[in-house]
């Protein structure tokens, strides 16, 4: 229906005021997250409130040797998840929506989508899952100086060059999936500094790629004979809050093929599910991090100066805002747990006593918390892929035990908490006792976090570090992005009183302020404008780290890593 349409019998106009106002006035905003396993719409006022969601379902393919997803499912689940969206509208508001003042476009980071000029894609979309780039990966960390990991976009072109790869020749232009879907909406090649900082390593700057590192790239032997230059294939990096572009009338047709949604919408910079999670909880500042946990998991703690040296276990990032942050990611998270729980799933509907998600997460989490604090020496290995953390090239999900060890259902569903976080933890003991940085909280989101208090008391035993869940913990990435898009509708109004200014605005002679990158301006808007409006009011539960729970996790991390040479040996093995 179209408001042409609306015929006497329909509801009156919505009071000035409502979410229906919000909607039908064309004020509200629409975050969209293309995640490991669905793609996730919010609909969101100014505030933050969320309006309406959307979602669809879909699965990444192994294709020969490459994890990757077609471009033709990623067009039709989008297309799916905005149906979902404006079907809720309807039931809940009854008012069609019709038009946006933002959007902003999120999505799984990193990996490699290459194109020609003119515009066709040249090689199956390659996921951050492939850990097929090792040899790449090791060549750029030492060029480089600092850790390029493997799921790099970087790593995946140069992995392409040396495996002698006939698109390579034709190349020109690289981005990631958010920024490829942001190019097809609004025709801007432009990427947010978060997710670019995914493809090529970030200036201190925080708002452009390293011009230094660029040109030790184009020195290697490998690429001495292609016939483009690495700044030439990437897109435009933006800072949060500048304006991306508006959504034009072929992209508004491929969000809403019912040709309802109308052209127009500012567009926030396209981002990465790591930025949009630290938007969602609000952990933007030095000293503050959250977890994401999902398919995989990482953690992102904003750093207050460098780090000693590269580190493999660290990637270094940014915020939105250009800000740097220390990266812990993981291939592996909840895939394995959940394939365990839907085990459990299907001997209840065996014995005749059913039990809906909700409740069988939260009787079976509730039996991991009072199992023993070291998991009754009970191991859990989730690698449903490779683990690059702890140097696992194929994963086989695994259980492992001594004859001695107390088997019972609690001990082994608190073993698989402790091994969803696993190879996380490993992670962070690199940045918090050998780096020795600091973090003062660690916000939390992720389905695995809405059994209040288990796994949130799991993490927080696990880092030695109070955990905080905020009351939009569920909602996830698309609602952080759909923050980034009001943020970047309030700065172009003007509605923000912060300085957005970038050094590259400013000029060559811009400098850092208190030490920090010149893209701290734009940090300081995007802090102001959660703080301030966004959670003004929310309420935080933070649970510190139990001594006696961090005990036993350390003793279960212990033998996890004694024994990580059979989950390697396992998948050499069965490969």
């Amino acid at each position: 229906m179209t408001h042409a349409d609306v015929s006497p019998t329909d509801p009156t106009p919505a009071a000035p005021g409502t979410p229906a106002e919000t909607i039908s006035a064309g004020h509200a905003l629409l975050g969209l997250e293309l995640g490991s396993t669905r793609i996730k719409a919010a609909l969101i006022d100014e505030t933050g409130a969320v309006l309406a969601t959307g979602s669809h379902a879909w699965e990444n393919e192994l294709v020969g040797e490459t994890w990757t997803y077609s471009l033709d499912s990623v067009w039709a689940g989008i297309a799916d998840c905005f149906a979902d969206l404006a079907r809720e509208v309807r039931e809940r508001h009854a008012v069609e929506l019709t038009s946006l003042r933002g959007l902003g476009i999120s999505a799984m980071m990193h990996g490699y989508l290459a194109f020609d000029a003119t515009g066709e894609q040249l090689a199956e979309f390659r996921t951050w899952r492939n850990t097929f780039t090792t040899e790449a990966s090791a060549l750029l960390s030492e060029t480089l100086g600092q850790n390029i990991p493997l799921r790099w976009s970087v790593s995946h072109l140069l992995h392409a060059v040396q495996q002698g790869e006939e698109h390579v020749q034709r190349l020109a232009h690289l981005t990631t999936l958010a920024g490829y879907v942001h190019w097809r909406l609004t025709g801007r090649r432009v990427l947010g500094v978060g997710d670019a900082s995914g493809m090529f390593p970030i200036a201190a700057s925080g708002d452009a790629f390293d011009p230094e590192l660029l040109e030790r790239f184009a020195a290697l032997d490998a690429v001495a004979e292609v016939p483009w230059s690495l700044p030439d294939l990437l897109p435009e990096v933006l800072v949060a809050g500048q304006d991306a572009g508006r959504l034009t009338a072929e992209g508004a047709a491929l969000l809403d093929p019912s040709s309802t949604l109308q052209p127009g919408a500012i567009t926030a910079p396209p981002e990465g599910d790591a930025g949009t999670g630290m938007v969602a909880t609000q952990a933007v500042e030095p000293r503050t991090g959250n977890v994401s946990a999902g398919t995989s998991a990482f953690a992102m703690v904003v750093l207050e100066g460098p780090l000693s040296g590269p580190r493999e276990e660290i990637d270094l990032v940014t915020t939105p805002a250009g800000d740097p942050v220390a990266m812990i990611h993981t291939n592996n998270c909840t895939t394995d747990l959940d394939a365990w729980l839907g085990l459990f799933s299907q001997f209840a509907e065996l014995i005749g006593a059913p039990q809906s998600p909700e409740d069988l997460y939260a009787t079976l989490f509730g039996a991991g918390a009072a199992g023993d604090a070291d998991a009754g020496g009970i191991l859990t290995y989730n690698y449903v892929s490779g683990e690059h953390q702890t140097g696992v090239a194929s994963g086989r999900p695994l259980v492992v035990r001594e004859q001695s060890a107390r088997f019972t259902l609690e001990n082994f569903l608190r073993a698989q908490l402790y091994g969803a976080f696993g190879a996380l933890a490993v992670g962070m003991e690199a940045l918090l006792q050998d780096e020795g940085v600091h973090l003062d909280v660690m916000y939390a989101h992720g389905g695995i976090f809405r059994t209040r208090g288990i796994a949130q008391q799991v993490l927080a035993d696990a880092l030695g570090t109070p955990v905080a869940l905020g009351e939009s913990a569920g909602e996830g990435g698309a609602w952080g992005m759909a923050l980034l898009a009001a943020h970047t509708a309030r700065t172009a109004d003007g509605d923000t009183a912060v300085d957005v200014t970038t050094s590259a605005d400013a000029g060559p002679g811009a400098t850092a302020d208190a030490g920090r990158p010149a893209g701290s301006g734009a940090g300081r808007a995007l802090s102001a404008y959660l703080s301030d409006v966004v959670f003004a009011d929310q309420e935080l539960s933070t649970l510190d780290p139990d001594p006696a729970g961090s005990a036993g996790h350390a003793t279960w991390l212990a033998g996890y890593r004694a024994a990580l040479p059979v989950e390697r040996l396992a998948g050499e093995l069965l490969d």
